[in-house]
């Protein structure tokens, strides 16, 4: 009976010191309770916000590296526009799908059937980045279509998602246009046209939101319906940027079929800066797709800080998907972030608390983590670099 005793104080011990560790590493709760106003706003009144957050805390033991994910409110099935965010993935495949089609690189040449402006894939891909250019993410879907990039994502590991429609563009058209692609400064060939299964109704919580919209210029008092938008929660934007920024952790299967060289490329444009990229600074501040930290400012992001990440803003809906790194304070984890700011409930007036509300919040959350990590780190400072992976 002493014995039996014994063992049912030392288990409860053991609980409640596992519960305490648990809740003294959460970072994200601890940010969450922020005195900050920009925090407290939302957080004190979460149910029109639609707040859902993922962070990862990064551990790194010689060459080993460990992730913790801590989450809040996070939930696949309740619905939220992702915006450009989309654009991440289909970047990614961009890469990959010209790893097999050997005439091809980043640098070659290209305009749509049709059109008359002409970009090399490089380029497209450096706009998502640097400036989220809704016509350079369309560019690419034309050369992959719909159906392969789904494929592609679910085939590793990343699902759910849905990538159903161009950006920026009311279009239902279900299949691409060819690509007339430069083989040489006088020679072109021509893509075929790929056509494109219709897109199902997508069968999630609060896919229907708010109590009316606008459409062309009428409006219509009942609720959004984005059930044949595109889908790409949270979770899944969290997989994918693990697979890119730590490839190593995960199995050849659930990798992208990329080379060094153009992952090496991919994380240079994630982080390039709009004015690094050629962009006006007073049009397109350092701030301008860096939400986090930055988005509530036009000060110039330090150059120990790098953010690689892919913003998304429509419908009311700003999200944040990043890799977060301070070189010189040893300071690194991963933060993605969704919030809806609509508070007329109508969709497509433009009149969306962006920078009253979402920004700010999505800033403080970033500034409050990033200081959490670098008290953290104090206790144990190590610098760290992005090694190969492959």
């Amino acid at each position: 009976m002493k014995s039996f005793l014994l063992l049912f104080l030392l288990g409860i011990l053991v609980l409640f010191s596992c519960k305490t560790k648990t809740k003294e590493n959460d970072l994200l709760k601890i940010a969450l309770s922020s005195e900050d106003p920009s925090i407290r706003k939302v957080v004190d009144s979460l149910s029109p916000y639609e707040v859902q957050i993922l962070y990862t805390q990064i551990d790194r033991d010689a060459d080993s590296i460990k992730l913790t994910d801590f989450s809040f409110q996070l939930n696949n099935n309740n619905y939220f526009y992702p915006a450009s965010t989309v654009k991440f993935p289909i970047a990614v495949l961009a890469l990959e799908k010209l790893n097999t089609i050997d005439s091809l690189n980043r640098n070659t040449k290209y305009y749509i059937e049709g059109d008359t402006i002409e970009n090399t894939f490089a380029e497209d891909i450096s706009k998502i980045f640097a400036i989220s250019d809704n016509h350079a993410n369309n560019r690419l879907l034309e050369f992959q279509g719909q159906d392969a990039i789904n494929e592609n994502l679910r085939e590793k590991g990343l699902s759910p998602v849905r990538i159903s429609h161009r950006l920026g563009i009311h279009s239902s058209d279900l299949k691409t246009k060819p690509l007339i692609l430069y083989l040489n400064d006088s020679t072109t060939t021509s893509s075929i046209a790929i056509n494109n299964t219709e897109p199902k109704i997508l069968e999630l919580d609060n896919i229907q939101k708010g109590i009316g919209f606008y459409k062309e210029d009428s409006l219509y008092q009942e609720p959004f319906d984005f059930s044949y938008k595109n889908y790409y929660p949270l979770s899944t934007q969290h997989k994918l940027l693990k697979r890119v920024i730590f490839p190593m952790l995960f199995t050849k299967e659930q990798r992208f079929t990329i080379t060094e060289d153009q992952r090496e490329f991919l994380l240079e444009q994630m982080h390039t800066l709009p004015r690094n990229a050629g962009f006006l600074e007073e049009e397109y501040y350092d701030g301008y797709c860096k939400f986090f930290i930055y988005g509530d400012t036009k000060k110039k992001i330090p150059e120990h800080i790098k953010i690689y990440n892919k913003v998304g803003f429509a419908y009311g809906t700003l999200t944040d998907c990043a890799y977060i790194t301070d070189t010189k304070n040893g300071v690194e984890f991963l933060l993605t972030a969704t919030i809806l700011v609509n508070k007329n409930g109508i969709f497509n007036d433009d009149q969306y608390e962006y920078d009253e509300v979402g920004i700010p919040f999505l800033a403080a959350l970033g500034r409050e983590i990033y200081t959490l990590e670098l008290n953290r780190r104090k206790n144990g400072k190590r610098s760290f670099t992005l090694k190969r992976s492959y």
